[in-house]
């Protein structure tokens, strides 16, 4: 190695929860990538990349736990062969406790390990509950090379009560260069917040820093990647692309100034875009990673089984989706032209299965027990049952997996119904309010992502992206007989769901009391509902699954009144001495 230049590799790899086999045979073929470069220093991966991240309860589990401590020892018998030197993720047991590790292989040994100090415990992450807690730890000499090792969250917050400073303790015991092991969930814009944490920590040590995350799809998370480094003087050292497995290795140079680098940069996804391409790596992976030869949706002429169609295409390839289309009585002929339209333009297999027989059957089986009730939703809702019932008896039949088509608005107030638009295995736009499907399907008549297996150009019949929408429960009205427009519901959803502003802070901003609160109330109602829906893409600060976690019963209610002020005078303070030489 020379003395003034070294060689780091970035694997910004897709690894497999619960493969443990398979994620170290991914690791031993970047190093391989590394050796042929002539890298001479350190293969980073990102967080917990033995495991896959997050490994959830998996963690717990003590044969788990072996799997993976046996992996990372075969691999530090591998570095005896004079090659690069790797930085891995791993769970690690040490006295009967379980950190979140990033262990230093090099010459044929564990060489170092450091220890996640703060641990997430909000939003997605539930690490508090599954791990111990870390030392803020000095950093780790390779080859005469002092580099720091903080673990994601261990950048994220500044010195406080319950978060400890690391980069600060590494700067101050003589770090070099920061790399930094990720395990960073997407979410829009979120490149944004994470290039202002890593700018941050880089001006208050003075160091370089590399932020490498893995990219994965896993259950509802999507992790991008999109890894990057800065140099000290927070300029761009390398910009890796998103959504995409990378292994790049960047040369660093040692100046006056501390190291340098130069290295390659890729433009990023932004906006729908990166949306778009989120939810095609989401169901890919899911599909992939769960061993389904395929997918089956139900294509009804509509917005949001269209947008689904493309994304399956893009995600699969277009002999791997199969679309039916389910008529009924009220379905308009414009529907069916236009959902076989769409199947031509993606090329996927197509059949028509009316369901005619099958509803009145049901009709005929209800009328005789409730001969004196007069038909209502009940009946109505049967035609959407129905198909949920065909689709599974298809996936049963050929091992197709369900795609689920309902978007969030209709989801937020209970107009996707449960054996409709919400059964099946997964939905890849579970997060996408209304407005945003209608947004990402005339997006990708122009445009679709790197790597995507649809076909370029128009595949979205444009009368489907200008046709107005039918509701999702009766099919021969419009949603605004009981909705407001959806650019007015998905403004007081996103007031409701992402920000939990109160209702009267939301009147306050213009929107009509009655609609609010009719809102509000469809919103809570519906919260069973939820629960039973299939897993799907998280592209929002807060989707409906691991972030929004509301009880079923419950009885409070937001009237949209002014909320009251706290009186203080009622609370007795104690000085914080007083009280912590009481507690002991």
């Amino acid at each position: 190695m020379s003395e003034q230049q070294i060689k780091i590799t970035l694997a910004q790899l897709n690894p497999t929860v619960g493969d443990v086999t398979g994620n170290a045979a991914k690791a031993r073929a970047a190093r391989e990538r590394a050796k042929a470069d002539g890298a001479d220093l350190v293969v980073l991966f990102p967080e917990l990349f033995i495991a896959g991240y997050p490994p959830e309860d998996l963690v717990q589990k003590p044969a788990f736990q072996a799997a993976c401590r046996a992996a990372i020892e075969s691999l530090a018998r591998e570095t005896a062969d004079g090659g690069p030197a790797m930085l891995v993720g791993t769970p690690w047991v040490e006295e009967g406790r379980l950190y979140n590790a990033c262990a230093l292989l090099d010459s044929g040994r564990i060489a170092s390990l450091r220890f996640k100090c703060n641990l997430p415990n909000y939003g997605v992450f539930d690490e508090k509950r599954l791990f111990a807690r870390g030392p803020a730890a000095g950093p780790v000499t390779v080859r005469g090379v002092r580099i720091g090792v903080p673990i994601c969250e261990d950048i994220w917050l500044e010195e406080s009560e319950d978060y400890e400073n690391v980069v600060e303790t590494l700067a101050e015991t003589g770090a070099e260069i920061i790399l930094v092991p990720n395990g960073s969930p997407y979410a829009r814009d979120k490149n944004d917040v994470r290039l202002s944490v890593a700018v941050a920590r880089v001006t208050e040590s003075g160091l370089p820093l590399v932020y490498l995350n893995q990219v994965c799809g896993q259950d509802e998370l999507v992790f991008d990647g999109a890894s990057f480094a800065l140099n000290g003087d927070l300029s761009l050292a390398a910009q890796l692309p998103a959504f995409e497995e990378s292994v790049t290795t960047l040369t660093w140079r040692k100046t006056a100034d501390g190291w340098r680098c130069n290295g390659p940069s890729t433009a990023q996804l932004e906006g729908d875009k990166a949306d778009y391409a989120a939810c095609v790596l989401g169901l890919r992976d899911y599909v992939t990673k769960n061993g389904f030869p395929g997918v089956l949706l139900g294509i009804s002429g509509g917005i949001d089984s269209a947008l689904c169609a493309a994304i399956a295409v893009d995600a699969l390839g277009a002999d791997l989706v199969h679309g039916v289309m389910l008529p009924f009585r009220y379905t308009a002929q414009v529907s069916l032209d236009d959902a076989a339209k769409l199947a031509a333009a993606l090329g996927i297999r197509y059949e028509v299965l009316p369901i005619a027989e099958a509803v009145n059957g049901f009709e005929t089986i209800l009328s005789g027990i409730f001969k004196n009730l007069p038909p209502d939703i009940t009946e109505e809702n049967l035609q959407a049952r129905t198909r949920g019932t065909l689709l599974m008896a298809i996936s049963n039949k050929t091992g197709l997996m369900v795609v689920t088509t309902g978007n969030k608005s209709e989801m937020s107030v209970g107009y996707a119904t449960l054996y409709g638009d919400m059964n099946g295995g997964f939905n890849p736009i579970k997060d996408i309010y209304k407005t945003q499907v209608f947004r990402l399907a005339a997006l990708r008549n122009g445009w679709k992502p790197e790597g995507a297996l649809g076909p370029a150009g128009e595949v979205i019949p444009p009368d489907i992206i200008t046709r107005p929408p039918t509701a999702e429960l009766r099919e021969n009205q419009t949603d605004q007989d009981s909705l407001p427009p959806y650019d007015v519901l998905d403004a007081i959803l996103e007031r409701l769901v992402e920000r939990e502003q109160p209702l009267e802070r939301i009147i306050a901003a213009g929107f009509d009391r009655e609609v609010v609160t009719r809102i509000d109330h469809l919103l809570n109602v519906a919260e069973y509902k939820r629960r039973q829906a299939a897993p799907g893409v998280k592209v929002t600060a807060r989707n409906f699954g691991r972030d929004r976690r509301y009880p079923i019963t419950n009885r409070f209610r937001d009237f949209g009144k002014a909320l009251p002020a706290p009186d203080e005078t009622l609370v007795a303070r104690t000085s914080r001495a007083s009280a912590e030489a009481f507690e002991g």
